[in-house]
């Protein structure tokens, strides 16, 4: 179960940061060099908002099977507001073994920073 978490938490929170960096490009081509067009902004706008939506929901979600305390929830929670800092907390969480829940031998989590002992042939 927490290794589809961990999953499905990682795409929220890269897709959030590139629906971020998306929408400040398209602000930027808007506001700042005057493009004769919006820019993308109403569409890239709506695109971020869902997919914002969409991290907050699935942050909410994976918190139990992945054994976060409150606080690593409410630090997924505040990443999801300065632009890029969602793809920080993932980098963050996986770094720390925020990703691989409290039954990850049991379940088949990542573990992808576990040390594995060699196996003997």
């Amino acid at each position: 179960m927490s290794s589809k978490a961990a999953l499905v938490f990682r795409v929220a929170a890269v897709a959030e940061a590139l629906s971020w960096a998306a929408l400040l490009v398209g602000m930027f081509l808007k506001y700042v060099v005057h493009s004769s067009h919006e820019g993308g902004v109403p569409v890239l706008g709506m695109v971020h908002g869902v997919i914002f939506a969409l991290y907050v929901v699935v942050s909410l979600s994976v918190a139990k099977p992945l054994g976060w305390r409150p606080k690593t929830l409410v630090l997924a929670l505040l990443a999801s507001i300065p632009p890029l800092f969602t793809w920080l907390f993932e980098k963050w969480a996986l770094r720390n073994g925020k990703l691989d829940g409290p039954q990850r031998l049991t379940h088949g989590g990542v573990g992808l920073f576990q040390v594995k002992e060699p196996v003997a042939v």
